[in-house]
């Protein structure tokens, strides 16, 4: 008897999954075909320009334009954004497709898109610059500089949090709720009262909540408001002018229309509204809005020594270990890659988004050694504008024009604190 009810139970088992399979087959040819393409014809993609470029980059840029136009109709995204900076100078920024598919606004290169964690770059360079005024001290606990956040198991200082490698845990991704905070600690009640995932410096894990109290840290050793010490220190001397937070309680001019997949988090299925909320919250972890113009500005900045000092750089830019000694690929705010550039291993400084609630993808790459910045983003979650800022790159780091590789490695400054 006992053999007659397993072999039902595990017929009626095959039939639950089969008749699963069928659905989740039907589900996806029923997305397919009822899925259209934003833009049909590559030649009919609508194009905003800052300016014509020069003659000396019009063949990179053509090429530049086809690849974005094509990664446009492969991916199926509504719009894209792109800029490069090189020896200091943006010789092309340009927005392709829509910022608005019902209105059928199209992208220009002022163009303002959520940057996600792209805005770890920028933090981090907001702590290097209270580093030189000897203001914080990457070694200390953090309770030094936000008392509001409770003591854990272990003791926690702000390299980790800056490495990702404290322990704090992640944000809840699409069930993360997006109420307003109107000064930079009240993000904190996210996680505050979470224990540690693991011991500091153990493992390597995102956490979108460490940066929120980097964020903290910064405003207190500032002891001004983040987002005014950011506009002050950082946007307004680097002619960062449509970089500022995001906010749903005002009209801001020239913000795109924010998308996410309808199906299974790809893009060719198409988008559909992003759902809406304040990220204020997230602080420098995740609320500003940016263009690539401004991005890619604000990555040779760093790279040139005109934002901060070289030994500044250094530090922030160079990979941690973990007290296993393996190696995170990560820096202090920086995603740390080494990548083939017209034919050569160079380093790479960048950053990308992570966050896929926030309806923009976003990519800011970096090659100090050649002087290049590149930045890219849609107005999608989960496009992959990584590849897209790669091939840019590839195209302009082989046009004569272009800095040869640079093998001289910044002077060092000891920087208190470090």
């Amino acid at each position: 008897m006992s053999h007659k009810w397993v072999r039902t139970g595990l017929t009626w088992i095959g039939a639950a999954i089969g008749v699963l399979a069928t659905f989740i087959a039907g589900l996806f040819i029923y997305v397919a075909a009822t899925t259209r393409p934003l833009h049909p014809d590559l030649r009919l993609v609508p194009s905003i320009e800052r300016s014509p470029p020069s003659p000396k980059w019009a063949k990179a840029v053509e090429q530049g334009r086809q690849i974005v136009r094509t990664s446009l109709i492969e991916q199926n995204l509504p719009g894209l954004s792109v800029a490069i900076g090189i020896g200091g100078e943006v010789p092309w920024a340009e927005g392709f497709g829509y910022a608005d598919l019902e209105k059928r606004s199209p992208v220009a290169p002022y163009t303002r898109f959520r940057i996600g964690d792209v805005s770890d770059t920028l933090t981090s360079a907001a702590v290097g610059l209270l580093l030189e005024q000897q203001r914080l001290n990457l070694d200390a606990d953090i309770q030094v500089y936000v008392p509001e956040f409770p003591e854990k198991q272990w003791p926690v200082n702000l390299r980790q949090l800056m490495a990702h490698t404290a322990g704090i845990r992640n944000d809840a991704g699409d069930e993360e709720s997006l109420e307003p905070c109107a000064r930079t600690t009240e993000g904190l009640q996210r996680f505050a009262a979470s224990p540690l995932r693991f011991e500091p410096g153990t493992q390597f894990r995102s956490s979108s909540y460490g940066w929120i109290l980097v964020s903290a840290a910064v405003e207190a050793a500032a002891k001004e408001p983040f987002f005014s010490f950011m506009r002050r220190q950082i946007f307004e001397p680097l002619g960062m002018t449509t970089t500022r937070p995001d906010s749903i309680k005002e009209a801001i001019p020239d913000r795109t229309t924010f998308y996410f997949p309808r199906f299974a988090g790809d893009t060719r299925y198409g988008p559909e509204l992003a759902r809406e909320g304040d990220h204020s919250c997230f602080a420098g972890a995740g609320a500003f809005l940016s263009t690539p113009s401004d991005l890619v500005r604000f990555g040779m900045a760093v790279n040139s020594g005109r934002l901060l000092q070289p030994a500044t750089v250094e530090i922030l830019q160079t990979p941690q270990r973990l007290s296993s000694g393996e190696g995170t690929g990560y820096g202090l705010g920086w995603k740390l890659e080494t990548v083939s550039l017209g034919g050569v291993s160079i380093r790479m400084a960048g950053h990308g988004t992570n966050a896929d609630f926030i309806g923009t993808t976003a990519y800011l790459m970096t090659f100090p050694e050649r002087g290049i910045a590149v930045a890219v983003m849609s107005n999608t979650s989960f496009a992959d504008a990584k590849s897209i800022a790669l091939k840019i790159a590839q195209v302009f780091a082989q046009e004569p024009g272009t800095p040869s590789p640079s093998t001289q490695r910044l002077p060092l400054v000891q920087i208190t604190g470090s």
